[in-house]
This record gives structure tokens, C-alpha cells and sequence, in this order.
């Protein structure tokens, strides 16, 4: 069957019909959605693991066990799953196993434009990286004969363009694969330093074996046109350049993007006049073509940030056709916003006015850095607000932790926030840590986590009670708070400030967009009496706004949370 697919679902639908049998992952835009369309096969365990590093460890456990299996996760969160992944390089696999990560060039959702392209390399592993949809189907496919054939995880990478753009598929029936024999073996799969030193030397024969691929794989295509122009390239800049030289260039187009070949690109660089590689973010295509004396035009040509498109290319190489559509540079930016509703306004409100410094975490309510509240001082990557304040506060004494906070989410506090939470309780420090917990892992699309009582399924499951892991780590002192209450959460923030010991505040309201949450009727304005003092904007809630002068609330967007008429000082604002 044909038909239009998004990148993640295509990736989804190659490991159903590859007969992947176990996924596990941790949700990270642009990869979230991957791991959501494969649960819907009922053939395929899919679950949602606390973090990255538990997922890779989940599909290691599967591949050794006798069963395909499959992690994805987004560029920063290898990072926490680099730990096993280095290892499993060493082990290798029984079955088939493979990792996708999705970086974000342009950093439409992420912290850092980080290339994993130099996991690969450095973990001494086969990397491939599709150009469209029907091509994550087969590169999935082909990702896991590799694997078992060279006895070694593969990684997949994709990015935001391949991930979220459409193409069209072709779709086949699944393959079922029987339980591969596990057989014990210490030498294999026990990486003590006595194994491990035996291993090496096999990672290093498997990545010469894997370079004699590169070499011939159909993974790896040349695409000839016009000779005077030549272009190597991967993913996403390969459509981008197609575009715009169209037949009047030729092409090698690398489908496997770790080990490179060198014939192969030697061969190509001597049927064309000048060649070019074009790569987003780093120059690892670049590099290695000069290592193995290849003269290209690279990254003195084209940028080192953000993420490319067919007029830059079009502008760079000055192409023989301009792209057909270019986006508007006079349309105005729209940044992220908390929604209205949303339970981490009130919360942040109470910081602002406090004045306290926060150690923020990656979540919806990084956007409480935002004006107007203006209630974050730092963002470093998951997990890490609770332990730089214990650093922060390490630093600056008792002082400081009288005036600081550090706020994370539920589902992020599951990922990594624990056992930085049991850094502070075991070293004495005397932090104040606020979990604001929406019932839900809210950026990514409401994917379930550990403290929601339900799978990625939808199946009933246990629930992890906040309250009760904190007081199991020796945090003493752990409230509750409604943030749509500014009293009691302004009366609990200078409370829990003011003690000299670890406390925990958890800041629990649902996500305002949930199904199952019921609002209230939207608030309006009496305009009568709206003196337009702007009090209310101070929320930054997007349903309110100013005209001629007086307050207006938008009532498709409001929900009747009631912050706002609780800082009207004039009662203008009716519940």
C-alpha cells in the first residue's frame, strides 16, 4: 500500500515490518513520536522508560536476549545514554538492535545544536541517516542486517525536517522473526577489563569490515548529472541541494554516514570539476575527505550553525535555479508561550515577586524565563536545576539558599531529579526544591512517565508518589501546594525558604489541556471598572490583552484559572 507518512511514523512502520519485538525510550522532540506510533502495533512492546539511559539499557537487555529491539531518543538525550551505549559497542548483540537519535539543527526545540555524528565515531559504530520517509523504512530494515550481521548496535539518525516532513511510502507485510537462542557467555557479554581488552581489537576489525560496506553498499549512491558540479551530501541537505541543481550537478549521496568510504569518494571526486560537501552543523563528512586527500568546498562556503534550506544552498553555491517557495522574511515571530491555564503560571508569578533566584530544568515551564515573569536564572540539560543549586548554594552559603529555588517537572524529576534530590539530603544542604507537577510530560505531547498510574499503552500501572520517594531519600519537610492559590503558594515558598534544611515543595495542578480536565466558565471584563493599570498582564497569560486601553479576555482561550482576577485590584475581573 501507498501512502503520504511523516519521517517518525515511516520509522515506526520499518521496525514493525522488520519484526522489531521490544522498544523502549524516552519522549525528546523530534523522536517523541516514533516510539508512539510503533506502540499501536499490538506485536511490538513499546513502553516509555524513565530516561534514555534505562531505554538503551532495556533494548541492550532485549538484542542479547534473542528479540529485535529499538531505543529513540533526541541528540542531548545520547548524551545520558552514552554510558551503556559505548559498552554495548564492545558486547555487540544477538539480535538486531538499533538506536535513533533525532538532532535538531536550528535548535527548534532543544538547548544546543549538538551533532551525533561524533557518537558514532567515537563509540565505533555504524551510523545511518535517511533523506526522506520510504527511506527510514528501508534504512531500518538494512540498520538491522547490519547489526546482526557485523554483531553490533546501529545507530539511526534523523532531524527535525526528516522527522516532521511527509513523503510517500510503500508499505509492506511484517516479519516475524523466531526467538534467537541466548547462550551464556561471560567473554561476550561481561565487560570486566580482562573481556574488555580481548573486545577491542574485535570493535576495531568490525569497523575496518564495516568501511569495506560503505565502500559498495547500496546505502551509498552516485547520482550522476553534470560533471561540473559535484555534491556530497546526507539527509536532509541532499534534498535540499537536489532542489536546487536538479541534473546540472551529480551527487553522493551517503546513506551511511559512519564509517565513510574512501574509494568510493575518491572515485566520485575524479568524474567532477569541482566538489562540494554539504552538511549541517559539523564537518565530518568534510574532514574526512581531506584526511584522505580529497580537495572540497565545505564549511569555508557554507555555515557551521543552524539548520540549512534550499535558498541558502540556492545563495552559497550560487545554484542555477531558485527554489520555488521560500518562507516569508517579513512574518512575524511567534514564541513559545505558556498556554492559558497553564498551573506553572501562578507559581512563577510568586518566584518574580519574591525575587528569588531559580535553577530551572528542561519542560513547559522553561518558559517561565520568558517575560513577563522573568522567574529563571538558569537551564542546563535534565536533572540539572536541583543539583547547580546545591552547587550555587554550596557556593554562596546560607544566604543564598534563603533565596533560591530550584524548579523541576514530574517527569523530568523521574529522569534525573532523584537522585540529585538525594545529593542534597545525603550532603546536608539545605535547598528548596519545588516540583511542579502537571500529571503528565507536557512538551514533548502528553506522554505518560512513571507518576501518571498508566503505560504508553494506556494500561493501568503503578503510580510513583512524589511525596513518598522524597521522604524515602531524607527529605523531612515535603508540602503540597495549588498553584492556582497564589496565597497559599506565596505563603509556602517563604515558609520552606526560610528553614535551614532540604525541603520539597510540589506545585501539583494537571496540564490545563488534558481531556480529562474540566475548567470553569471564562472570566470577563467589566470594563466599567478597568482602570488600565496592566496588573493582569503581568501573568503573561496569552488570553488576555489590552485595547483602547482597558483589559479584554479572550474567552475561546481562557479557562477560568481565576489568577488574573485575583490580581485585579479594582474587582474588573468577574469569575
Amino acid at each position: 500500500m501507498k501512502k503520504l507518512m511523516l519521517g517518525n511514523e515511516a520509522v515506526a512502520r520499518g521496525l514493525y515490518e522488520a519484526g522489531c519485538a521490544v522498544a523502549s525510550s524516552y519522549p525528546g522532540t523530534p523522536s517523541t513520536e516514533i516510539t508512539e506510533y510503533l506502540a499501536t502495533y499490538p506485536e511490538v512492546y513499546a513502553e516509555w522508560a524513565p530516561n534514555e539511559k534505562v531505554a538503551c539499557e532495556v533494548a541492550i537487555g532485549a538484542a542479547i536476549g534473542g528479540r529485535r529491539s529499538f531505543c529513540a531518543m533526541k541528540h542531548v538525550g545520547l548524551n545520558v545514554a552514552a554510558d551503556p551505549i559505548f559498552t554495548a559497542s564492545y558486547t555487540g548483540v544477538n539480535a538486531g538492535m538499533i538506536l535513533a537519535v533525532a538532532d535538531d539543527p536550528g535548535m527548534h526545540s532543544s538547548q544546543n545544536e549538538q551533532d551525533s555524528r561524533h557518537y558514532a565515531i567515537a563509540a565505533k559504530l555504524p551510523m545511518l541517516e535517511p533523506s526522506d520517509s520510504a527511506e527510514c523504512i528501508a534504512y531500518i530494515k538494512a540498520a538491522y542486517e547490519i547489526s546482526e550481521e557485523y554483531d553490533t548496535p546501529v545507530l539511526f539518525r534523523t532531524s527535525t525536517r526528516i522527522a516532521h516532513s511527509q513523503s510517500l511510502v510503500e508499505t509492506t507485510d511484517r516479519e516475524e522473526l523466531p526467538l534467537k537462542e541466548y547462550v551464556k557467555d561471560a567473554s561476550k557479554y561481561v565487560m570486566v577489563p580482562g573481556f574488555a581488552k580481548k573486545k577491542h581489537p574485535k570493535v576495531e576489525a568490525r569497523q575496518k569490515a564495516l568501511a569495506e560496506l560503505a565502500e559498495t553498499s547500496p546505502l551509498n549512491q552516485v547520482i550522476m548529472g553534470g560533471t561540473k558540479v559535484g555534491i556530497i551530501a546526507a539527509g536532509t541537505t541532499y534534498q535540499y541541494a537536489r532542489e536546487v541543481w536538479g541534473d546540472e550537478a551529480s551527487y553522493l549521496k551517503l546513506g551511511m554516514v559512519n564509517p565513510l568510504p574512501v574509494k568510493l569518494i575518491k572515485d566520485f571526486a575524479e568524474k567532477v570539476e569541482t566538489l562540494y560537501v554539504i552538511e549541517e552543523l559539523d564537518d565530518i563528512i568534510e574532514t574526512h575527505c581531506r584526511k584522505i586527500g580529497v580537495k572540497v568546498i565545505g564549511k569555508e562556503l557554507f555555515p557551521w550553525i543552524d539548520e540549512f534550506s534550499q535558498k541558502l544552498i540556492a545563495e552559497k553555491m550560487k545554484g542555477p535555479s531558485e527554489p520555488t517557495y521560500t518562507f516569508g522574511e517579513d512574518v512575524p515571530v511567534r514564541p513559545p508561550v505558556m498556554c492559558a491555564g497553564c498551573p506553572h503560571r501562578g507559581l512563577f508569578y510568586v518566584l518574580n515577586k519574591l525575587k528569588v533566584t531559580v535553577s530551572g530544568d528542561i519542560g513547559c515551564y522553561t518558559l517561565g524565563a520568558s517575560a513577563p515573569l522573568n522567574a529563571m536564572d538558569t537551564t542546563i540539560c535534565m536533572g540539572a536545576s536541583i543539583s547547580a543549586l546545591h552547587g550555587f548554594n554550596t557556593a554562596r552559603g546560607e544566604e543564598s539558599a534563603a533565596k533560591s529555588v530550584a524548579v523541576i517537572g514530574d517527569s523530568t524529576f523521574m529522569h534525573s531529579g532523584i537522585t540529585s534530590l538525594t545529593n542534597i539530603a545525603y550532603n546536608q544542604g539545605i535547598s528548596t526544591v519545588i516540583i511542579v507537577d502537571n500529571s503528565i510530560t507536557g512538551m514533548t505531547g502528553h506522554q505518560q512517565n512513571p507518576t501518571t498510574g498508566m503505560t504508553l499503552k494506556g494500561d493501568p500501572c503503578a503510580k510513583v508518589s512524589l511525596e513518598k520517594v522524597c521522604e524515602a531519600i531524607g527529605i523531612n519537610r515535603v508540602r503540597v501546594v495549588d498553584p492556582y492559590d497564589l496565597k497559599e503558594t506565596m505563603a509556602a515558598v517563604k515558609e520552606e525558604l526560610a528553614v535551614k534544611e532540604p525541603s520539597v515543595i510540589i506545585s501539583r495542578r494537571p496540564c490545563a489541556l488534558l481531556k480529562y480536565v474540566k475548567h470553569a466558565p471564562a472570566l470577563k471584563v467589566d470594563s466599567d471598572k478597568c482602570r488600565g493599570c496592566k496588573a493582569c498582564l503581568k501573568l503573561g497569560c496569552p488570553a488576555i490583552s489590552v485595547v483602547d486601553g482597558k483589559a479584554v479576555i479572550d474567552n475561546t482561550q481562557c479557562v477560568g484559572c481565576g489568577l488574573c482576577a485575583d490580581l485585579c485590584g479594582f474587582g474588573a475581573i468577574e469569575k
